[in-house]
């Protein structure tokens, strides 16, 4: 130990990612019998500031392609920078609580724009005060719902989740405290990560995607009998499958080639003898459909079906957990002295009493929201709120594990199956027309944010737990960074909407589209698919019958094929380099080495995936798009990716047994 200031000097502790043996203890690098600058002036401004900054810049991206970037990881590497050049001692707690409140903005924006510019494409009246509210109410639930079970996510499944963002950006910080070797490997592997991501999406040197349609023979696979294989070559993805590990990386691919590999192929068969459309919402004959589209428009609902399924049999599983929080919860209401009261401060989270009241709050809020702001009927306002509080609860859960096991939220996949039921349960009340879609998307809004903050929320929190900050401190000051965010989310929605519009414009928010797609026709009594959504579910009924993680699996099927495979390889390379050497020692030497390349990769990803973002929303457009789109920059792409994956091997392999 550092005796000036008592932090860990040698990095985390061996048993990080190791589950613990009965009696073992995880000590984190911050004692948790002292006190550290956490929470002043310095950590919630910067906080506040990254918190505006991110949100702004994530929402740009997120409505020109439909995806937003992790937060997280960005934010630590310029709260590490800051402390570094104002030579701030002890600046660890304080570079969590900036990451905790900066990391606000991805959340809130992803939960907000999936749904809510589908309200101009739509061309219905809308208000910021709509914007802000349902982004603003939505972020408050997802973070009230999700700290009962901080305790069971980050300390009781200590080791059994790979954690593959708050291990990526637990690295960052701790590299930045200690300096050294660990340092160099990670800014080496970030700068390598970081450059090569930054080519593909800034200059389309090569392509983002490898597929087997390169090749006649793949082309041909693809047309006639809709087999087709695709590979994203990104370096920070190949990077995250190393974190998630061999076992959660083939669960999630499995899925996906039980997707691509065995029901499109199936559903084309069958379309070649069916004359008519088939489905909520198609209009294209199956035999006229690309993979891609059968994927879409069928399989990926499969996915959502088993996701919704998983995540109710997560809740079933979790019973005991929550009838313990509700205990807790009741006999601090009613004023019982609650034993144990005075544990270390990395054990203690908010009252349960405080989170009570907090539930109860928002709920009236949201109620008064729904009643003066959505609709003007009590009983809608009763069915709009009751909707939000139980599907934000029931998935809440789903959000936690999914970004525990893979790093990825399915919330766009959670707020579809939202609007569905929130569509058909507002139909059979009476609302519908204009009215019932301005209701349903604002009830999406909100339940997506919560989805969206409760996920990344327990990324925070695991970070916390693995440094050992307050999470009591990192719990209340999310509140703060909730009310920016989504503040900052509703002036750049609006901003953008009456710069450049939703509809034919450079900003084409696919999300949003495809939310307006769906509403239109369920708000005029248009099935949905609901036999998909039955397939999925029993899907992870059977899974589990097997003992396989049906969630992990489920997001294979809903995620696209391309983001999978990566995964699965740098999954291999984790198990390859776990296990090459015969010394138990060097192996996990070498292990941990990987950790932090794969972790080097995620950061230099995504931070240059910012940069991309800024220069390109600056006019600043080199990408050779035609011959990014080309065979021979896709067979570029494969050769470039076997590089990258080599040199994470070679340099994995390089450790030494002293580096322990």
């Amino acid at each position: 130990m550092d005796q000036q200031n008592g932090i860990n000097s040698i990095g985390l502790p061996a048993n990080a990612y190791s589950e613990l043996n009965p009696g073992e203890e995880y000590k984190p690098i911050m004692s948790p019998l002292k006190e550290y600058p956490e929470v002043n002036i310095w950590s919630v401004l910067w906080g506040l500031v990254m918190a505006m900054l991110f949100s702004a810049a994530a929402a740009y991206l997120g409505l020109k392609i439909g995806q937003v970037f992790e937060a997280a990881i960005p934010i630590a590497i310029l709260a590490v920078g800051l402390s570094t050049a104002f030579k701030r001692k002890n600046a660890l707690g304080e570079n969590v609580i900036i990451q905790s409140i900066g990391s606000t903005s991805g959340a809130i924006v992803a939960g907000a724009i999936f749904t809510l510019p589908a309200l101009y494409i739509l061309e219905l009246d809308v208000e910021f005060y709509q914007i802000f509210f349902a982004s603003l109410f939505g972020g408050f639930l997802g973070i009230l719902f999700l700290i009962p079970f901080r305790k069971y996510f980050v300390a009781e499944m200590h080791g059994k989740f790979p954690f593959p963002e708050a291990t990526a950006t637990t690295e960052v910080l701790v590299a930045g405290e200690k300096g050294g070797k660990q340092a160099l490997v990670l800014v080496v592997s970030g700068i390598i990560g970081g450059f090569y991501d930054f080519v593909i999406a800034s200059f389309g040197w090569w392509s983002e995607v490898f597929t087997t349609r390169v090749v006649e023979v793949g082309q041909t696979l693809a047309n006639k009998f809709k087999l087709v294989f695709k590979l994203n070559v990104g370096a920070a993805i190949v990077g995250l499958g190393y974190i998630v590990g061999l076992k959660y990386a083939a669960i999630i691919a499995g899925g996906s080639f039980v997707a691509w590999f065995v029901i499109i192929p199936v559903f084309s068969y069958l379309g070649d003898f069916i004359t008519m459309p088939v489905g909520a919402n198609v209009s294209l004959l199956i035999k006229d459909m690309s993979a891609e589209q059968i994927f879409s428009n069928y399989v990926r609902h499969i996915g959502i079906g088993g996701i919704a399924m998983a995540g109710l049999i997560g809740i079933i599983k979790s019973s005991g957990i929550i009838r313990t929080a509700f205990s807790l919860g009741f006999k601090e209401i009613f004023g019982a002295k609650i034993e144990g009261e005075n544990v270390e401060r990395t054990k203690r989270d908010l009252p349960m009493k405080i989170i009570a009241i907090g539930i109860s709050l928002t709920a009236v809020l949201i109620f008064i929201f729904f009643i003066f702001g959505v609709v003007d009927n009590i009983l809608h306002a009763i069915v709009g709120l009751l909707i939000v509080l139980v599907i934000s609860f029931l998935f809440t859960t789903v959000a936690a594990n999914a970004i525990a096991i893979v790093g990825t939220n399915p919330v766009s996949g959670m707020t579809l199956m939202t609007l569905i039921l929130s569509s058909v349960i507002l139909v059979a009340v009476g609302l519908s027309g204009t009215a019932g879609m301005i209701s349903a998307l604002i009830i999406g809004g909100v339940v997506c944010t919560a989805l969206s903050v409760a996920g990344a929320f327990i990324t925070d929190l695991k970070i916390g737990y693995w440094l050992g900050s307050s999470p009591y401190k990192q719990e209340t000051w999310k509140f703060l960074g909730t009310v920016v965010s989504a503040a900052t989310v509703g002036w750049v929605i609006l901003l953008l909407n009456n710069t450049y519009g939703f509809v034919g414009s450079d900003l084409p928010a696919p999300q949003a589209n495809a939310m307006a797609a769906v509403i239109k026709p369920l708000m005029s009594n248009q099935p949905a698919p609901w036999m998909m959504y039955v397939a999925g579910a029993f899907f992870a009924l059977i899974l589990t019958m097997i003992k396989v993680p049906a969630l992990a699996f489920a997001l294979g099927m809903y995620l696209p094929l391309e983001l999978n495979t990566p995964l699965l390889v740098g999954g291999l390379i984790a198990h390859f380099v776990g296990t090459r050497s015969k010394d138990e020692t060097l192996n996990k030497v070498r292990k941990e080495r990987g950790i932090l390349i794969a972790s080097g990769f995620i950061a230099g990803g995504a931070l240059m995936g910012v940069v991309s973002v800024i220069l390109r929303s600056a006019g600043f457009n080199w990408k050779l798009e035609a011959w990014a789109e080309t065979h021979g920059a896709e067979m570029l792409a494969l050769v470039m990716f076997a590089l990258v994956c080599a040199y994470m091997i070679w340099d994995s392999l390089r450790a030494k047994k002293d580096e322990l």
